[in-house]
């Protein structure tokens, strides 16, 4: 929970830069760093540590993750992207209440279909947790 709410606290200032620059009219660099700030942040964010783990703290090793529902997160999240650049088309390429809207509405379908993936709902993907014995 609480990566949660660091992930949403380092979001804010790209929230603000795009805000800033749509309200100067500038919806094409708003959509640029909204999209491109946050490929930015998965790809250094998880290619950084990894790097380091197999070149120079085990050289050779490999990096296992332990979630098999990553394929569908992933896979949700470019659909998302893509739905997302097709709002902003249709919408001829302004940015509105309406958009916002559906930005967040198609934010919670992702959210809440990660989360039933991650849950076993819908196809069986990670092992169950470990029960409290206390």
């Amino acid at each position: 929970m609480g990566i949660t709410f660091l992930a949403a606290g380092t979001s804010v200032p790209d929230c603000m830069a795009s805000l800033i620059v749509a309200r100067q009219g500038l919806g094409d660099m708003a959509i640029s760093n909204s999209i491109g700030s946050n490929v930015f942040d998965i790809l250094v964010g998880l290619g950084l540590p990894w790097a380091v783990q197999t070149l120079c703290i085990d050289y050779g090793s490999t990096i296992h993750l332990n979630s098999r529902g990553l394929i569908f997160s992933v896979g949700l999240l470019l659909a998302s992207v893509f739905v997302t650049v097709l709002g902003v088309h249709l919408n001829k390429w302004t940015l509105d209440w309406r958009l916002g809207l559906a930005c967040i509405i198609l934010y919670a379908i992702f959210l809440c279909i990660s989360i039933l993936i991650e849950f076993n709902v819908f196809i069986f993907v990670n092992l169950p947790m470990c029960r409290d014995i206390h």
